[in-house]
């Protein structure tokens, strides 16, 4: 039998959308802030598995002047506690000074303890009779919510008060704040405040673009499940081909392996033919819940981290960059579709 060999690359798909940037985003973004001067710290959430990709540049721009704690949630569905694990972590530690970092799995008491205690002792340097306010901003879909309600449960025993969901967009509006903290000795307790998930207003990387979606931060129906899943079969076969192994042998081709689990799961149309698109939406699911290995979609090395910062050594694409772009985005696929018409 003949050796399985990944593909090295991913082809280039440039005519992807960049952007998923909409009215309640900036919105929220405004909102955000016009609240910022009653708000001691930020708590920006990142995906653990895109700690790259999820980083949204308007956030240093536009909250600028309060102190950072970046979280990088979702910790469980990225890392298997490997040194190489640790190390990496490491490196987006050191990289991110002099901000905070945490990772978190808001699901582990002993890691939401961690995010506790870092606010404890901020709100105890504030020293405000009226307790201390934080807000929690991220990307739509990063677990800003869920962590949330994780600080809340274990920080005053507390149910839920902010809606959690599989797609992005759950929360729409900055919330009111709600306790996360009753400690006398930082006045009144320690408060956060929930806010809708802010998108990029451009995304110059279609592969970034292609990360964002497989992570759940835009709605599924904006790229074709079928791309996406073929994506993260990409990852799978340099990961760990095996980890699919009961609906299909190794295999680069997805309409192979999405014909197999189709038949194997019963997700099929009338006549036995399989449904791809439910296929490739309960694969993504899969992967999206751990069922399908734990790993990273962006390359976290010593260079990857200083291509980042000179990528982004000013705030990047403001919003009427973006819209520009975009714009010309929409051109270039008009020329392309009536070329190809002809």
């Amino acid at each position: 039998m003949a050796t399985f060999i990944p593909r090295k690359v991913f082809p280039a798909l440039n005519s992807l959308p960049r952007s998923y940037f909409l009215g309640h985003h900036k919105a929220g973004l405004d909102k955000m802030k016009t609240m910022l001067s009653h708000i001691d710290l930020v708590i920006e959430c990142r995906d653990y598995r895109i700690p790259l990709s999820s980083r949204n540049p308007l956030f240093e721009e536009n909250l600028a002047g309060r102190e950072r704690l970046i979280v990088y949630t979702k910790q469980d569905l990225g890392s298997e506690g490997y040194q190489q694990d640790r190390n990496r972590e490491r490196l987006v530690h050191d990289f991110q000074r002099p901000s905070a970092v945490l990772f978190s799995d808001y699901k582990d008491k002993s890691s939401v303890r961690k995010v506790l205690e870092f606010a404890r002792e901020h709100a105890a340097a504030v020293n405000s009779l009226t307790g201390a306010r934080m807000m929690v901003v991220g990307m739509p879909n990063v677990g800003k919510s869920s962590l949330l309600n994780a600080l809340r449960g274990v920080g005053v025993h507390k149910g839920k008060v902010a809606h959690t969901g599989a797609q992005p967009g759950v929360t729409r509006k900055v919330g009111t704040t709600v306790k996360i903290i009753d400690d006398g000795e930082s006045g009144e307790g320690v408060y956060l405040m929930d806010t809708p998930g802010v998108f990029i207003p451009y995304v110059p990387d279609a592969e970034a673009m292609l990360k964002l979606a497989l992570c759940g931060s835009v709605k599924d129906t904006i790229i074709a499940p079928t791309t996406l899943a073929d994506y993260l079969l990409y990852h799978l076969n340099h990961y760990k081909p095996s980890v699919y192994a009961e609906y299909e042998q190794p295999t680069n081709d997805i309409e192979t392996l999405l014909a197999a689990l189709a038949r194997k799961t019963g997700r099929l149309q009338k006549g036995g033919t399989p449904d791809y698109e439910a296929s490739a939406l309960w694969l993504i699911q899969r992967w999206r819940n751990g069922h399908l290995g734990r790993f990273l979609l962006d390359e976290v090395t010593h260079a990857t981290l200083e291509a980042e910062r000179g990528a982004n050594g000013s705030a990047g694409v403001s919003l009427s960059q973006g819209r520009k772009m975009m714009k010309e985005l929409r051109k270039q696929k008009s020329r392309l579709k009536h070329l190809n018409s002809q």
